[in-house]
This record gives C-alpha cells, sequence and structure tokens, in this order.
C-alpha cells in the first residue's frame, strides 16, 4: 500500500489528500510534523519537504505537483487533467497561483502564525503578519469569485486539480474562520461544491490539538 507523508492542515498535503480521495486510493497515512526534522523524511526526500508519496511498487514522489500529476498519468481513466493544451495550461496557471502568489501573501504567513509558531518555543504570533495576509486574501477571493461568475469550475466547465488544489489552499482558511464567504457568492457556492464531494469529507474531520475549527467549518450548507 502507498504512504502518504502529510501534515493533515498544509494546504500542499491536503490537496493530494483530495487528489488521493476523488481515485479511491487506499494509500496510507503518516502525519509529520513539517518544522520539526525527520530522518526517515529525509532519506527518501532529501529536501525534508512535505507530502512525500512512497510507492513500494512504484518509486518515490516529492511535493504536490508532481505527486498530482503522477497519479492522474497513471490512471486508467484519467479526469482531473484532460482537455485541450490549452485547458491544461489553465489548470497549471491556477495551481501555481496557490502555490506561488497565494501561498507567498496569504497561506504561508497564515499557516506560519496561526500554526507553527503555536509550536515553536519562544516565537510570539504576530497580529501584524496575521492582519496583513487577510487583507492579502481578499484581493485574491475577489479574483476567484470573478472566475467563478464565468464558469462553474475554477478552470472552466468541469472539475480539474485547479478545483481540489484552490479548496485544498481554501480550507485551511476556512478552518479558522478568515473568510467571509457573504462577499463572495460564486466563490462560495463553488466551495459548497467542493465541501459537498465525498473526497473532501476526511478533512473536515481534521482536528488541531487545543484549537477547534470556526463553528461552520464542518458544515456543508454554510
Amino acid at each position: 500500500m502507498p504512504i502518504l507523508y502529510h501534515y493533515p492542515l498544509a494546504p500542499t498535503s491536503r490537496f493530494i489528500r483530495l487528489v488521493l480521495n476523488e481515485y479511491k486510493s487506499d494509500a496510507e497515512l503518516r502525519a509529520l510534523v513539517p518544522w520539526e526534522r525527520h530522518e526517515a523524511l529525509l532519506r527518501i526526500n532529501p529536501a525534508g519537504e512535505l507530502p512525500v508519496l512512497d510507492d513500494a511498487a512504484q518509486g518515490v514522489y516529492c511535493g504536490a505537483r508532481v505527486i498530482s500529476e503522477w497519479v492522474e498519468e497513471t490512471q486508467t481513466a484519467p479526469f482531473l487533467m484532460t482537455g485541450t493544451a490549452e485547458d491544461r495550461a489553465e489548470i497549471r496557471r491556477l495551481i501555481d497561483w496557490f502555490d506561488g502568489k497565494f501561498t507567498k501573501e496569504v497561506g504561508g504567513p497564515l499557516f506560519q502564525e496561526r500554526i507553527a509558531k503555536r509550536f515553536l518555543r519562544g516565537q510570539a504570533v504576530s497580529s501584524d503578519v496575521i492582519r496583513t495576509a487577510i487583507a492579502n486574501a481578499h484581493i485574491h477571493f475577489g479574483y476567484f469569485d470573478w472566475l467563478l461568475g464565468r464558469h462553474d469550475w475554477l478552470a472552466g466547465d468541469r472539475l480539474t486539480l485547479a478545483d481540489l488544489n484552490g479548496a485544498a489552499h481554501l480550507s485551511m482558511l476556512d478552518y479558522f474562520g478568515d473568510v467571509d464567504w457573504q462577499k463572495y457568492p460564486d466563490l462560495k457556492t463553488w466551495y459548497m461544491k467542493m465541501k459537498s464531494r465525498p473526497s473532501f469529507r476526511p478533512l473536515l474531520a481534521d482536528r488541531l490539538v487545543g484549537m477547534p475549527p470556526a463553528k461552520d467549518y464542518a458544515e456543508l450548507d454554510f
């Protein structure tokens, strides 16, 4: 059975869990803390970063983008990265947006302040960093809402890897109640569809020790 080394609330790890769940993979989940050194992880991924998929039969795959496309390419009936070359380019553009720009301006700072610093001694949480990240988030939310006002899914008229990736990133913010969904009706409708998918249900059961999720986090109709 493949093993996925991950951190439950990290967006990149959540993305791969969604991909595996969409394909009904039986991968075993092994949670690791990303800000700690793990010798076993370094032996299979010298970068020491999560997620890592260790498939004893086919190899070790490191990084969310690599894993997601490897899973897609090894399916007998792939459906999350199909269409024309232009369609696939748009899917990749949006994944790059979330993993790059959104993470740098929003998700990364919030992960560091809301999660990592809770477990790192001597590091105080910065309310200024949190306020700036949330202010940045509204710019991104407006863009996503605009995209979803044009078609049903982020990259067009069908579910793709871009939707799973975007939902994974937004789900971390949703855990802490950082999204005012009422301001972004099309984004809210899309996220409700994502939360209602069977692949999303395990994510809704995740809990951070000592910090329960926002009251509507596990609600499908919010």
